[in-house]
Protein backbone atom coordinates (compact mmCIF):
# COMPACT_ATOMS: atom_id res chain seq x y z
CA UNK A 1 0.00 0.00 0.00
CA UNK A 2 2.92 2.13 0.85
CA UNK A 3 4.54 1.90 -2.65
CA UNK A 4 1.77 3.51 -5.01
CA UNK A 5 4.18 4.90 -7.35
CA UNK A 6 5.68 1.81 -8.65
CA UNK A 7 2.00 -0.17 -8.73
CA UNK A 8 1.18 2.14 -11.52
CA UNK A 9 -1.83 3.84 -9.66
CA UNK A 10 -2.16 7.66 -10.07
CA UNK A 11 -0.61 10.44 -7.50
CA UNK A 12 -4.09 10.94 -5.88
CA UNK A 13 -4.24 7.34 -4.59
CA UNK A 14 -3.10 8.35 -1.07
CA UNK A 15 -5.37 11.10 -0.72
CA UNK A 16 -8.47 8.47 -2.14
CA UNK A 17 -7.46 5.75 0.06
CA UNK A 18 -7.56 8.52 3.03
CA UNK A 19 -11.03 9.23 1.93
CA UNK A 20 -12.49 6.11 2.01
CA UNK A 21 -10.75 4.98 5.23
CA UNK A 22 -12.20 8.09 6.67
CA UNK A 23 -15.69 6.81 6.00
CA UNK A 24 -15.29 3.49 7.13
CA UNK A 25 -14.51 1.07 4.06
CA UNK A 26 -12.29 -1.51 5.20
CA UNK A 27 -8.57 -2.16 3.92
CA UNK A 28 -10.05 -5.57 1.84
CA UNK A 29 -12.59 -3.55 0.28
CA UNK A 30 -9.83 -1.19 -0.57
CA UNK A 31 -7.63 -3.50 -2.41
CA UNK A 32 -10.49 -4.72 -4.37
CA UNK A 33 -11.09 -1.07 -5.41
CA UNK A 34 -7.53 -0.72 -6.20
CA UNK A 35 -7.44 -3.71 -8.18
CA UNK A 36 -10.05 -2.86 -10.53
CA UNK A 37 -8.84 1.15 -11.19
CA UNK A 38 -5.78 -0.70 -12.07
CA UNK A 39 -7.43 -2.84 -14.48
CA UNK A 40 -9.15 0.14 -15.72
CA UNK A 41 -6.26 2.53 -16.64
CA UNK A 42 -4.64 -0.39 -18.15
CA UNK A 43 -7.62 -0.31 -20.93
CA UNK A 44 -7.39 3.37 -21.04
CA UNK A 45 -4.12 3.28 -21.79
CA UNK A 46 -4.79 0.70 -24.71
CA UNK A 47 -7.17 2.85 -26.28
CA UNK A 48 -4.71 6.27 -25.87
CA UNK A 49 -6.90 7.98 -23.49
CA UNK A 50 -7.03 9.24 -20.68
CA UNK A 51 -8.53 7.20 -17.26
CA UNK A 52 -10.39 10.64 -16.30
CA UNK A 53 -11.82 10.87 -20.14
CA UNK A 54 -13.83 7.61 -19.84
CA UNK A 55 -14.35 7.18 -15.75
CA UNK A 56 -18.39 7.86 -16.37
CA UNK A 57 -21.05 4.77 -15.32
CA UNK A 58 -21.80 3.96 -19.14
CA UNK A 59 -17.95 3.55 -20.01
CA UNK A 60 -17.50 1.26 -17.17
CA UNK A 61 -20.46 -0.82 -18.00
CA UNK A 62 -19.55 -1.60 -21.56
CA UNK A 63 -16.21 -2.47 -20.71
CA UNK A 64 -16.73 -4.26 -17.26
CA UNK A 65 -19.22 -6.05 -19.40
CA UNK A 66 -17.00 -7.25 -22.60
CA UNK A 67 -14.13 -8.19 -20.34
CA UNK A 68 -16.28 -10.61 -18.68
CA UNK A 69 -17.21 -12.36 -21.74
CA UNK A 70 -13.72 -12.22 -23.37
CA UNK A 71 -12.90 -13.88 -19.66
CA UNK A 72 -15.73 -16.31 -19.69
CA UNK A 73 -16.35 -14.73 -15.92
CA UNK A 74 -19.58 -14.12 -14.37
CA UNK A 75 -21.27 -11.15 -15.83
CA UNK A 76 -23.74 -9.88 -13.36
CA UNK A 77 -21.36 -10.50 -10.70
CA UNK A 78 -17.99 -9.08 -12.62
CA UNK A 79 -19.81 -6.47 -13.81
CA UNK A 80 -21.60 -5.08 -10.28
CA UNK A 81 -18.09 -5.64 -8.43
CA UNK A 82 -16.49 -3.19 -11.10
CA UNK A 83 -19.15 -0.74 -11.01
CA UNK A 84 -19.05 -0.12 -7.72
CA UNK A 85 -14.99 0.07 -7.07
CA UNK A 86 -14.81 2.74 -10.03
CA UNK A 87 -18.20 4.47 -8.65
CA UNK A 88 -16.19 4.66 -5.41
CA UNK A 89 -12.90 5.75 -7.44
CA UNK A 90 -14.89 8.42 -9.21
CA UNK A 91 -16.34 9.78 -6.22
CA UNK A 92 -13.39 9.76 -4.27
CA UNK A 93 -11.11 11.92 -6.88
CA UNK A 94 -13.94 14.50 -6.88
CA UNK A 95 -13.76 14.53 -2.84
CA UNK A 96 -9.96 15.52 -3.34
CA UNK A 97 -10.69 18.20 -5.20
CA UNK A 98 -9.77 16.08 -8.52
CA UNK A 99 -11.86 17.13 -12.14
CA UNK A 100 -13.86 13.83 -13.37
CA UNK A 101 -16.56 13.74 -15.11
CA UNK A 102 -20.03 13.48 -14.24
CA UNK A 103 -20.31 9.83 -13.26
CA UNK A 104 -23.94 9.59 -14.31
CA UNK A 105 -25.30 11.40 -17.62
CA UNK A 106 -27.90 13.89 -17.39
CA UNK A 107 -28.82 13.47 -20.95
CA UNK A 108 -32.66 11.78 -20.39
CA UNK A 109 -32.86 8.60 -21.64
CA UNK A 110 -35.39 8.02 -23.92
CA UNK A 111 -38.79 6.31 -23.28
CA UNK A 112 -38.76 2.45 -23.85
CA UNK A 113 -42.60 3.02 -23.59
CA UNK A 114 -44.83 1.50 -27.22
CA UNK A 115 -45.89 4.62 -28.72
CA UNK A 116 -49.41 4.18 -27.95
CA UNK A 117 -48.54 4.77 -23.63
CA UNK A 118 -46.41 7.62 -24.97
CA UNK A 119 -49.26 8.96 -27.09
CA UNK A 120 -51.33 8.56 -24.11
CA UNK A 121 -48.85 10.04 -21.72
CA UNK A 122 -48.94 13.32 -23.83
CA UNK A 123 -52.66 13.34 -23.63
CA UNK A 124 -52.85 13.29 -19.93
CA UNK A 125 -50.14 16.03 -19.68
CA UNK A 126 -51.63 18.26 -22.62
CA UNK A 127 -55.39 17.43 -22.54
CA UNK A 128 -56.02 16.30 -18.90
CA UNK A 129 -53.69 18.57 -17.09
CA UNK A 130 -52.20 15.81 -15.06
CA UNK A 131 -48.89 16.43 -12.69
CA UNK A 132 -45.76 14.98 -13.92
CA UNK A 133 -45.10 13.02 -10.92
CA UNK A 134 -49.11 11.06 -11.22
CA UNK A 135 -47.70 9.70 -14.82
CA UNK A 136 -45.57 7.45 -13.47
CA UNK A 137 -48.65 5.70 -11.68
CA UNK A 138 -50.55 5.81 -14.79
CA UNK A 139 -48.79 3.93 -17.04
CA UNK A 140 -47.88 1.00 -14.34
CA UNK A 141 -52.05 1.12 -14.24
CA UNK A 142 -52.09 0.75 -17.68
CA UNK A 143 -49.23 -1.83 -18.44
CA UNK A 144 -51.56 -4.27 -16.34
CA UNK A 145 -54.72 -3.47 -18.30
CA UNK A 146 -52.84 -3.81 -22.01
CA UNK A 147 -51.63 -7.15 -20.59
CA UNK A 148 -54.83 -8.19 -19.68
CA UNK A 149 -55.89 -7.62 -23.66
CA UNK A 150 -52.83 -9.37 -24.90
CA UNK A 151 -53.80 -12.60 -22.83
CA UNK A 152 -57.51 -12.33 -24.38
CA UNK A 153 -55.88 -11.75 -27.72
CA UNK A 154 -57.48 -9.03 -28.10
CA UNK A 155 -56.37 -5.33 -30.37
CA UNK A 156 -56.79 -2.01 -28.96
CA UNK A 157 -59.63 -1.19 -31.76
CA UNK A 158 -61.38 -4.40 -30.39
CA UNK A 159 -61.92 -3.27 -27.25
CA UNK A 160 -65.09 -4.19 -25.59
CA UNK A 161 -66.82 -3.05 -22.39
CA UNK A 162 -66.55 -6.23 -21.28
CA UNK A 163 -63.45 -7.01 -21.28
CA UNK A 164 -63.55 -3.51 -19.07
CA UNK A 165 -65.70 -5.59 -16.79
CA UNK A 166 -63.95 -8.97 -16.26
CA UNK A 167 -60.52 -6.78 -16.12
CA UNK A 168 -61.91 -4.67 -12.86
CA UNK A 169 -64.06 -7.91 -11.44
CA UNK A 170 -60.71 -9.68 -11.33
CA UNK A 171 -59.39 -6.58 -9.43
CA UNK A 172 -61.45 -6.30 -7.12
CA UNK A 173 -60.70 -9.95 -6.24
CA UNK A 174 -57.18 -9.21 -5.62
CA UNK A 175 -57.07 -5.57 -4.42
CA UNK A 176 -58.21 -3.45 -1.82
CA UNK A 177 -61.01 -0.93 -3.53
CA UNK A 178 -58.97 1.93 -3.80
CA UNK A 179 -56.83 0.46 -5.21
CA UNK A 180 -59.66 -0.78 -8.04
CA UNK A 181 -61.19 2.90 -7.86
CA UNK A 182 -57.46 4.14 -8.74
CA UNK A 183 -57.31 1.29 -11.97
CA UNK A 184 -60.76 2.74 -12.98
CA UNK A 185 -59.82 5.79 -13.25
CA UNK A 186 -57.29 5.27 -15.29
CA UNK A 187 -59.29 3.42 -17.76
CA UNK A 188 -61.70 6.35 -17.66
CA UNK A 189 -59.08 8.27 -19.18
CA UNK A 190 -57.64 5.72 -21.40
CA UNK A 191 -60.73 4.84 -23.38
CA UNK A 192 -61.56 8.84 -23.64
CA UNK A 193 -57.73 8.73 -25.12
CA UNK A 194 -58.69 5.90 -27.72
CA UNK A 195 -61.88 7.13 -28.73
CA UNK A 196 -60.72 11.24 -29.26
CA UNK A 197 -58.17 9.47 -31.15
CA UNK A 198 -60.43 7.63 -33.47
CA UNK A 199 -58.83 4.32 -32.32
CA UNK A 200 -62.12 2.59 -30.88
CA UNK A 201 -65.28 3.63 -32.63
CA UNK A 202 -67.29 4.28 -29.19
CA UNK A 203 -66.68 6.12 -26.11
CA UNK A 204 -67.01 3.62 -23.60
CA UNK A 205 -65.43 5.49 -20.44
CA UNK A 206 -69.13 6.73 -19.64
CA UNK A 207 -69.55 2.94 -18.56
CA UNK A 208 -66.89 2.20 -16.32
CA UNK A 209 -68.31 2.42 -12.90
CA UNK A 210 -65.76 1.44 -9.42
CA UNK A 211 -66.59 0.04 -6.64
CA UNK A 212 -67.99 3.06 -4.08
CA UNK A 213 -65.56 4.36 -1.38
CA UNK A 214 -66.53 6.42 1.17
CA UNK A 215 -64.14 9.06 2.65
CA UNK A 216 -62.41 8.05 5.68
CA UNK A 217 -63.52 4.44 5.42
CA UNK A 218 -61.00 3.07 7.07
CA UNK A 219 -59.12 4.66 10.21
CA UNK A 220 -55.37 5.55 10.23
CA UNK A 221 -52.93 2.72 10.42
CA UNK A 222 -50.90 4.34 14.25
CA UNK A 223 -48.82 2.36 16.76
CA UNK A 224 -49.45 3.05 20.36
CA UNK A 225 -47.10 5.59 21.42
CA UNK A 226 -45.49 3.04 23.86
CA UNK A 227 -44.39 1.16 20.79
CA UNK A 228 -43.28 4.29 19.20
CA UNK A 229 -40.79 4.75 21.88
CA UNK A 230 -39.85 1.25 22.48
CA UNK A 231 -38.60 1.33 19.06
CA UNK A 232 -36.61 4.36 19.15
CA UNK A 233 -34.91 2.87 22.43
CA UNK A 234 -33.57 -0.14 21.03
CA UNK A 235 -32.22 1.46 17.86
CA UNK A 236 -28.41 1.35 18.65
CA UNK A 237 -26.48 4.20 19.14
CA UNK A 238 -22.89 3.23 18.57
CA UNK A 239 -22.98 2.53 15.03
CA UNK A 240 -23.14 4.69 12.23
CA UNK A 241 -26.54 3.13 10.77
CA UNK A 242 -27.81 3.30 14.49
CA UNK A 243 -27.37 6.74 14.76
CA UNK A 244 -28.59 7.95 11.37
CA UNK A 245 -31.57 5.22 12.05
CA UNK A 246 -32.34 7.16 15.34
CA UNK A 247 -32.10 10.57 14.18
CA UNK A 248 -34.50 9.47 11.08
CA UNK A 249 -36.81 7.97 12.90
CA UNK A 250 -37.22 10.25 15.70
CA UNK A 251 -37.67 13.55 13.82
CA UNK A 252 -40.37 11.64 11.69
CA UNK A 253 -41.86 10.27 14.99
CA UNK A 254 -41.89 14.06 16.56
CA UNK A 255 -42.80 16.21 14.25
CA UNK A 256 -44.87 13.65 11.72
CA UNK A 257 -42.88 14.64 8.73
CA UNK A 258 -43.59 12.05 5.83
CA UNK A 259 -41.32 9.95 4.11
CA UNK A 260 -40.80 12.18 1.11
CA UNK A 261 -40.28 15.24 3.92
CA UNK A 262 -37.61 13.74 5.95
CA UNK A 263 -35.58 12.62 2.98
CA UNK A 264 -36.02 16.27 1.50
CA UNK A 265 -34.15 17.92 4.62
CA UNK A 266 -30.76 18.86 3.64
CA UNK A 267 -28.21 20.88 5.74
CA UNK A 268 -28.81 24.42 4.60
CA UNK A 269 -32.55 24.27 5.84
CA UNK A 270 -30.97 23.60 9.44
CA UNK A 271 -30.89 26.77 11.45
CA UNK A 272 -28.59 26.13 14.48
CA UNK A 273 -28.62 29.34 16.08
CA UNK A 274 -32.54 29.75 16.22
CA UNK A 275 -33.14 26.39 16.63
CA UNK A 276 -35.38 25.73 14.18
CA UNK A 277 -34.97 24.57 10.62
CA UNK A 278 -37.49 24.15 7.55
CA UNK A 279 -39.23 21.51 5.65
CA UNK A 280 -40.92 21.72 2.14
CA UNK A 281 -44.13 20.03 2.27
CA UNK A 282 -44.44 16.72 -0.22
CA UNK A 283 -47.39 17.00 -2.04
CA UNK A 284 -47.99 21.12 -1.76
CA UNK A 285 -44.67 22.31 -2.04
CA UNK A 286 -44.60 25.04 0.73
CA UNK A 287 -42.82 25.91 3.34
CA UNK A 288 -43.02 25.37 7.38
CA UNK A 289 -40.73 25.85 10.28
CA UNK A 290 -39.97 23.73 12.95
CA UNK A 291 -38.80 24.28 16.36
CA UNK A 292 -35.36 21.86 17.20
CA UNK A 293 -36.61 20.60 20.07
CA UNK A 294 -33.59 19.36 22.49
CA UNK A 295 -33.90 15.26 22.02
CA UNK A 296 -33.83 15.97 18.19
CA UNK A 297 -30.78 18.05 18.45
CA UNK A 298 -28.82 15.93 20.38
CA UNK A 299 -29.97 12.89 18.10
CA UNK A 300 -29.18 15.43 14.97
CA UNK A 301 -25.72 16.21 16.07
CA UNK A 302 -24.50 12.63 17.38
CA UNK A 303 -25.03 11.80 13.66
CA UNK A 304 -23.76 14.84 12.14
CA UNK A 305 -20.56 14.39 13.94
CA UNK A 306 -20.08 10.35 14.61
CA UNK A 307 -22.86 8.65 11.87
CA UNK A 308 -22.53 10.88 8.73
CA UNK A 309 -20.08 10.53 6.42
CA UNK A 310 -17.28 12.60 5.93
CA UNK A 311 -17.33 13.16 1.94
CA UNK A 312 -20.78 12.74 1.17
CA UNK A 313 -22.14 14.23 -2.61
CA UNK A 314 -25.11 15.85 -1.78
CA UNK A 315 -26.39 18.86 0.73
CA UNK A 316 -28.50 16.24 2.22
CA UNK A 317 -29.25 15.65 6.00
CA UNK A 318 -29.87 11.93 5.54
CA UNK A 319 -27.56 10.10 3.09
CA UNK A 320 -26.91 6.35 2.22
CA UNK A 321 -24.00 4.20 4.25
CA UNK A 322 -22.34 2.84 0.71
CA UNK A 323 -20.27 5.17 -1.27
CA UNK A 324 -20.78 7.58 -2.61
CA UNK A 325 -22.97 8.20 -0.11
CA UNK A 326 -25.72 10.34 -2.22
CA UNK A 327 -28.79 11.26 -0.94
CA UNK A 328 -31.12 8.88 0.75
CA UNK A 329 -34.37 8.50 -1.90
CA UNK A 330 -36.46 5.77 -1.03
CA UNK A 331 -39.49 6.21 0.98
CA UNK A 332 -39.14 2.14 0.82
CA UNK A 333 -35.89 2.33 2.68
CA UNK A 334 -37.58 4.03 5.55
CA UNK A 335 -40.14 1.25 5.70
CA UNK A 336 -37.36 -1.39 5.60
CA UNK A 337 -35.61 0.66 8.77
CA UNK A 338 -38.63 0.81 10.77
CA UNK A 339 -39.51 -2.38 10.22
CA UNK A 340 -35.62 -3.72 10.78
CA UNK A 341 -36.26 -1.79 14.62
CA UNK A 342 -39.48 -2.81 15.43
CA UNK A 343 -38.47 -6.53 15.07
CA UNK A 344 -35.89 -5.71 17.03
CA UNK A 345 -38.03 -4.63 19.64
CA UNK A 346 -40.70 -7.00 19.26
CA UNK A 347 -43.03 -4.60 18.05
CA UNK A 348 -45.48 -6.20 15.23
CA UNK A 349 -48.52 -4.62 13.21
CA UNK A 350 -50.64 -5.60 10.52
CA UNK A 351 -48.54 -2.68 8.60
CA UNK A 352 -45.31 -0.92 8.80
CA UNK A 353 -44.74 1.14 6.55
CA UNK A 354 -43.24 4.94 6.12
CA UNK A 355 -46.30 6.84 7.17
CA UNK A 356 -47.00 4.88 10.20
CA UNK A 357 -45.07 7.38 12.58
CA UNK A 358 -46.57 10.33 10.80
CA UNK A 359 -50.39 8.45 12.06
CA UNK A 360 -48.80 7.67 15.75
CA UNK A 361 -47.59 11.45 15.67
CA UNK A 362 -51.26 12.75 14.69
CA UNK A 363 -52.99 10.28 17.41
CA UNK A 364 -50.75 11.19 19.91
CA UNK A 365 -51.56 14.66 19.91
CA UNK A 366 -55.37 14.23 19.50
CA UNK A 367 -54.79 12.13 22.80
CA UNK A 368 -52.61 15.26 24.28
CA UNK A 369 -55.73 17.06 23.96
CA UNK A 370 -54.62 19.09 20.70
CA UNK A 371 -56.85 20.60 18.35
CA UNK A 372 -57.60 19.03 15.78
CA UNK A 373 -56.87 22.57 13.36
CA UNK A 374 -52.98 22.60 15.04
CA UNK A 375 -52.63 19.02 14.11
CA UNK A 376 -53.94 19.86 10.30
CA UNK A 377 -51.76 22.78 10.21
CA UNK A 378 -48.50 20.80 11.32
CA UNK A 379 -49.07 17.70 8.91
CA UNK A 380 -50.20 19.99 6.29
CA UNK A 381 -53.54 19.08 5.79
CA UNK A 382 -55.57 21.06 3.74
CA UNK A 383 -59.20 20.09 4.48
CA UNK A 384 -60.41 19.67 7.84
CA UNK A 385 -61.72 16.04 6.88
CA UNK A 386 -58.25 14.76 6.59
CA UNK A 387 -57.83 15.33 10.08
CA UNK A 388 -60.93 14.35 11.93
CA UNK A 389 -60.25 10.82 11.20
CA UNK A 390 -57.65 10.61 13.67
CA UNK A 391 -60.24 11.90 16.10
CA UNK A 392 -61.20 8.35 15.28
CA UNK A 393 -58.14 6.65 16.95
CA UNK A 394 -58.12 8.57 20.23
CA UNK A 395 -59.63 5.54 22.10
CA UNK A 396 -58.51 7.38 25.51
CA UNK A 397 -61.17 10.71 24.51
CA UNK A 398 -63.73 8.37 22.60
CA UNK A 399 -63.66 6.61 26.52
CA UNK A 400 -64.75 9.56 27.73
CA UNK A 401 -67.78 10.49 25.62
CA UNK A 402 -69.19 6.81 26.17
CA UNK A 403 -72.55 6.09 26.91
CA UNK A 404 -74.05 3.69 28.56
CA UNK A 405 -75.26 1.00 27.28
CA UNK A 406 -79.51 0.90 27.96
CA UNK A 407 -80.14 -2.39 29.56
Amino acid sequence: MRNDAHNGLLPSTSKVMRVWRANGISWATIRMYLMWVRRFRDYCQKQGRSPDELLTSPIVERWAVGRARRRKTKLAISRRIAHTALWAWSWGLEACGHPVPPWKPSAIKPSRRPALVNDFVKYRLRVQGVAQSTIRGDVAELANFLQFIRLRRRKIAGIQITDVDDYLSDCCKRLAPKTVGRRACVLRSFLRFLYSSDRIRADLAGSIEGPRMRSNDRPPRALPWRDVRRILRVIPKNSRKGRRDHALLLMMAVYGLCAGEVLGVDLDNIDWRQDRFRVVRAKTKREIILPLLPGVTRALVSYLRLGRPRHPTTRALFVQLHAPYGRLRSPAAIGHILREHASAAGVSAPFLGSHVLRHSHASRQIELGTPATTVGNILGHQRPETTSGYVRVALRLLRCVSLPVPR
